[in-house]
């Protein structure tokens, strides 16, 4: 199985004097992550893994400390890089996977809904924009609507209840 790297938070800032940097998710799903292993970079080609060290803090004033850094000077080198996941192919975060803007979206019986145009995290759930007839449909992001992409096609599938596409 085939693994990627997913970018899951930017750090901000640095945290003290010993360290420790603030970051900000990028993804709903930000917590499922932080335990797994974790790769630091601006781009994912450039990725080197890191080791958590500590985390300390609630919700969006947690701060990371990263093994090796010791002091604020090598945690302000560290601002403005991403946080990376390794996920794999069948990994449920790839629903919200960049590489997925300009997919076709189709209902599961075959008739064109539209294209994606962006997407959206919200706090139930994540959302897909699509655009249809100059119009936006917003189609939440779950295993009852959503059941197959694509990647390869460039291709989603839907199973919309009444009244979600119209």
């Amino acid at each position: 199985m085939k693994t990627k790297l997913f970018p899951i938070a930017k750090i901000t800032r640095a945290s003290g004097l010993k360290g420790e940097v603030g970051v900000r998710p990028l993804i709903r799903q930000f917590d499922d992550y932080v335990g797994k292993p974790l790769f630091v970079g601006f781009d994912e080609v450039l990725a080197r893994d890191v080791k958590l060290e500590k985390v300390t803090g609630v919700n969006k004033k947690r701060r990371f400390l990263f093994q090796g850094l010791k002091t604020r000077d090598e945690a302000e080198s560290m601002i403005g890089q991403l946080l990376f996941a390794s996920i794999s192919d069948k990994d449920p975060i790839n629903m919200i996977s960049p590489d997925l803007i300009g997919a076709s979206v189709i209902t599961d019986n075959g008739e064109p809904i539209g294209e994606l145009v962006d997407m959206m995290s919200l706090p139930a759930h994540d959302v897909y924009v699509i655009s249809r007839d100059k119009k936006e449909i917003l189609i939440p992001v779950v295993p009852e609507i959503i059941r197959e992409v694509d990647f390869k096609m460039g291709l989603i599938t839907i199973s919309p209840m009444d009244g979600l596409v119209d």
